[in-house]
């Protein structure tokens, strides 16, 4: 490591450009402030609260996103490595931690304090970095600029929740994130950032397998528990069997098609990359509903039998058309990968009419396994 370098923009098209130790240890981080959002997400649902489980998950998961999102787009343009790098995402990665910290308290008494100051410590952490890299690059100083200032705006307008009639907060927050959305579309226009299509992708990957691992993690505790009350009662062993299927399909389906070939430019780029918000909470909120259809068999959740099956089903569902809107659709493999996408997320999203829930694992590990074997298909010829 050197002690100080110029932050000077990487190329675009360096070669072996991968994912480095220290993103790699800034992701294990994130691990904790998402174990959270969906632990409290599955006590939500399995006590019946859905309007309380989904404000405070969507809500929370969005900055633990968006604070890794814009680190991993900045690392991939100016990652120089040196001992005020390290330090200053040694300073965003503290910030995780209180941000998870303050996760539980926004979730059940709607008080975003400590989680705030978490986001403020990441998102100012952020600005400086983007302020070192105006310095030290002059032909990206606008772009860096525009970044740091908009930052520090959005960070500014998050006040406006602290000060906002409760019935206000949802709106006032989704306002948040429209200004915060804005911040890169603004930032980017004339010459953009040379983020690295390949290592964008491989970040990208390697979050979606954390996310999967939070869901091993999740189903083995909740299937663990269950088992030692309850004994090992068949419908238990199904769910953990069939679990393990969707995941291991989750995973199969997400890493089939090639990534970096339709990561062309930003406007193929910052579509594909927020609407992974949509595919990482998706997964987030699987692992939550394991916990809550163990909790279900177990009679330990005051949901009816429709309301554990939608839990389970609605994500799988979301998290099947998001794939394909983002990972499948832009290959054009033909129309068999679309009739399959659509036709499992409907078959999917039935399952809760099962009259149980072993029926209901069953029917979404169906539909799972014909996707994964369509997309395989489709994806061969072209390989």
């Amino acid at each position: 490591m050197t002690l100080l370098r110029s932050m000077r923009a990487r190329a675009r098209d360096e070669p072996h450009r991968v994912a480095t130790a220290l993103e790699l240890f800034f992701d294990l981080f994130f691990v904790v402030a998402v174990s959270f959002a969906v632990s409290q997400l599955a006590h939500a649902l399995s006590a019946g609260h859905l309007g309380e489980a989904l404000v405070g998950y969507l809500t929370t998961f969005f900055a633990i996103w968006w604070a890794w999102m814009n680190f991993t787009w900045f690392a991939s343009a100016y990652d120089t490595d040196d001992w005020v790098y390290r330090v200053m995402t040694l300073v965003q990665m503290s910030g995780v931690l209180v941000l998870a910290a303050g996760v539980p308290r926004a979730f059940e008494h709607h008080d975003y304090r400590v989680f705030w100051f978490g986001y403020l410590i990441m998102r100012f952490a952020m600005a400086f970095q983007w302020l070192r890299a105006a310095a030290s690059d002059p032909a990206h100083r606008g772009v860096a600029r525009r970044y740091a200032l908009g930052i520090c705006l959005a960070m500014v307008y998050w006040l406006v929740l602290f000060v906002v009639p409760e019935p206000l907060a949802v709106p006032a927050f989704a306002l948040g994130v429209v200004v915060e959305l804005c911040v890169p579309l603004w930032a980017e226009r004339g010459r953009p950032t040379t983020w690295h299509p390949h290592h964008i992708a491989e970040r990208y990957g390697l979050f979606t397998i954390i996310m999967m691992g939070e869901n091993v993690l999740g189903a083995t505790v909740s299937v663990r528990g269950a088992l030692s009350d309850e004994g090992a009662k068949p419908s238990l062993i199904v769910l953990a069997v069939g679990a393990l299927v969707i995941v291991f399909s989750l995973w199969w389906i997400y890493f089939e098609p090639e990534t970096p070939e339709i990561l062309t430019s930003n406007r193929a780029a910052i579509p594909w990359g927020y609407g992974h918000y949509v595919i990482f909470a998706s997964i987030g909120a699987v692992g939550a509903a394991i916990e809550v259809v163990v909790a279900f068999v177990t009679g330990e959740s005051a949901l009816t039998r429709s309301q554990a099956g939608l839990a389970m089903a609605v994500p799988v569902a979301v998290y099947l058309v998001a794939v394909w809107v983002l990972h499948i659709r832009p290959h054009g493999y033909g129309r068999a990968d679309s009739a399959a996408f659509l036709i499992a997320a409907v078959l999917v999203l039935l399952a809760p009419l099962a009259p149980s829930a072993v029926p209901l694992i069953a029917v979404i590990v169906a539909a799972l396994v014909v996707v994964t074997t369509l997309i395989r298909r489709a994806a061969w010829p072209a390989r």
